[in-house]
């Protein structure tokens, strides 16, 4: 049951992570959804993978939340509080299969002797690779446009 209940969190979490403007709050929820994909995968058994994945949101998280701070315009308006909440009920009603649809599986003919840990550090290769990449290009990005607002101001 609290793997359905970190489930839940996270695709509340990555809702209001689409839906918020300011984009301090939108990171925050991002980092939110970083958080709870750790955590499942620490209660999967995939420790290293859990503390790899924190990691590399906490640097992703580090760059964005400087990125949002110093390049982003700061909106006029505040969202309601009405607007936010039927976002996170949209969330929750976006994971109901997730918690009361269970698949039952079939058990394989053939007998692999990979643990789920393992089995996640070999196939998420190139996801890590990606979230690098795109934190490298977040990185530059956010040097470029600082250089460009500094010869602007000269």
């Amino acid at each position: 049951m609290i793997i359905e209940l970190l489930a839940v969190g996270l695709v509340v979490a990555a809702c209001l992570a689409i839906y918020l403007d300011e984009a301090v709050y939108s990171v925050a929820a991002l980092e939110g959804v970083f958080i709870f994909i750790a955590i499942i995968y620490a209660l999967n058994g995939a420790i290293f993978v859990a503390v790899f994945q924190f990691a590399v949101s906490i640097g992703m998280l580090s760059v964005l939340f400087l990125s949002a701070e110093m390049l982003s315009e700061k909106p006029d308006k505040k969202e309601p509080a009405k607007n936010i909440f039927l976002v996170i009920i949209a969330g929750l009603l976006l994971s109901i299969p997730a918690i009361f649809l269970s698949m039952t599986t079939s058990p394989a003919n053939v007998s692999l002797d990979v643990s789920f840990a393992q089995a996640l550090w070999n196939l998420r290769a190139i996801d890590v690779v990606l979230q690098g990449l795109v934190m490298m290009t977040v990185a530059i990005g956010a040097a470029i446009i600082l250089y460009e607002r500094k010869e602007s101001k000269k």
